[in-house]
């Protein structure tokens, strides 16, 4: 478990406040293109230093790989391009990892792999759509944390000051 997360991020389940712990000068990222926090929760992140980050995970998945499937792309993309704690090629290489292989039904995904399957008929095609989400939401994010100048220190010695 963790207790004093640096970055959090949201997907459909908005329970207030779902930031207990963050760190102080972390980030919150929310899927949503619409601001949803109440001035009291932007208040208490603003007094703890922490950045928030809105994006419209959801629908850039949808405009990009044809599927809401994809969304949790979307959420990768958005932590990899602001904290850079994980490179385009090393999530490139995930992607290869998990999708280039047979398709195994596992406990966990195996749901997921059946839509997967359903939706995408050829495993280059879901490659290619998830990379390229994972990319457009990366962009979005990298340039969205140098605008605002967030530099944080996550998981990637390379970045570690």
């Amino acid at each position: 478990q963790v207790f004093h997360p640096q970055v959090i991020t949201m997907g459909k389940s908005y329970t207030m406040p779902f930031y207990s712990g963050v760190k102080e000068g972390g980030v919150v990222i929310i899927n949503s293109a619409q601001p949803l926090l109440s001035d009291e929760d932007v208040e208490r992140l603003k007094d703890l230093n922490v950045a928030v980050f809105y994006i419209p995970g959801t629908e850039l998945a949808i405009e990009v790989a044809g599927t809401e499937l994809s969304t949790n792309m979307s959420m990768i993309g958005s932590v990899s391009g602001i904290t850079k704690c994980v490179s385009l090629e090393g999530l490139d290489g995930a992607l290869q990892e998990r999708f280039g292989k047979k398709f195994v039904a596992s406990g966990g995904t195996a749901s997921l792999d059946e839509a997967i399957k359903k939706k995408f008929a050829k495993k280059e095609m879901l490659l290619a759509k998830n990379l390229a989400t994972v990319k457009a939401a990366y962009d979005i994010a990298s340039e969205w944390a140098e605008k605002n100048k967030i530099e944080l220190r996550v998981g990637n010695p390379a970045v570690a000051a």
